[in-house]
């Protein structure tokens, strides 16, 4: 897994003793994880901002991020872009469509509520485990439907 973050920011989302976790700054396209020789299964952006979202669709490949989820399309392998803004224009819709030709997920960040969070970590916590889950990532005491409800 790999992070790009300012200040260690990433780092202290997941936690300092994260030995699995490399951080790395969007400007060094020539980080490990922008060569198809590194080994990923996938990869998720959240958030993916429109910009990110247009450079990805178009296939830009001018920041470490885009170069990553080019290099993670043409090896085939889940990306996940959790696109953060609403309302969509027309320019939103089309790149979100050529990143899913391309072979993208869109999974756009909005809160779950069929599990009825009682509060805000909740629901946040909800959308992670089930981007996670969707890549194959189950996470203990995710709400499953059937099994919670």
């Amino acid at each position: 897994m790999s992070l790009s973050g300012r200040n260690g920011l990433a780092m202290k989302l997941v936690g300092n003793d994260a030995g699995k976790v490399q951080q790395h700054a969007d400007e060094n396209i020539g980080a490990n994880i922008a060569s198809g020789s590194y080994p990923s299964d996938a990869m998720i952006v959240l958030p993916c901002s429109m910009g990110t979202l247009a450079g990805i669709a178009h296939g830009l490949a001018a920041t470490l991020v885009q170069r990553a989820a080019d290099v993670t399309l043409k090896e085939r392998q889940p990306l996940i872009l959790c696109v953060r803004e609403t309302p969509f224009n027309l320019i939103h819709l089309r790149n979100m469509t050529a990143a899913v030709e391309a072979g993208a997920t869109i999974y756009p960040v909005m809160p779950a509520f069929y599990n009825r969070p009682a509060t805000v970590d909740e629901m946040v916590r909800n959308f992670v485990q089930r981007v996670l889950a969707h890549v194959g990532l189950r996470q203990a005491g995710a709400f499953e439907w059937g099994r919670d409800s």
